[in-house]
């Protein structure tokens, strides 16, 4: 018996913004979880620019979420990149949220 084979041929690329959104959403998780592990691994006794990290991670994290959004909303586009980048950016700006409640009860 012989498989049929079908190709779909279409038009439809990967969005720039989705692909920087999760490029983004990357950075952020990443770096995020390294300086946790360092801050944890230093006991607390950590140089301000750990600090700097997590607050340039925060606002790089809200703008690959505002590209996801807005790559999402494209037509005639994948849309696989977008959702992933929506995805890493809410998980590490729920990583800096949990950093922040933490810190405020301890």
């Amino acid at each position: 018996m012989s498989q049929k084979r079908s190709y779909m041929f279409t038009n439809r690329k990967h969005s720039q913004k989705a692909v920087m959104s999760t490029v983004f959403g990357v950075l952020c998780t990443v770096s995020l979880a390294a300086v946790t592990v360092l801050s944890y691994s230093r006991e607390g006794d950590v140089p301000a620019g750990y600090g700097f990290t997590g607050v340039f991670a925060m606002l790089l994290s809200l703008i690959g979420l505002v590209l996801g959004i807005l790559a999402v909303r494209e037509t005639d586009r994948f849309k696989f990149f977008g959702w992933l980048g929506i995805l890493l950016n809410g998980i590490s700006l729920a990583m800096i949220s949990g950093i922040l409640y933490a810190a405020a009860y301890v």
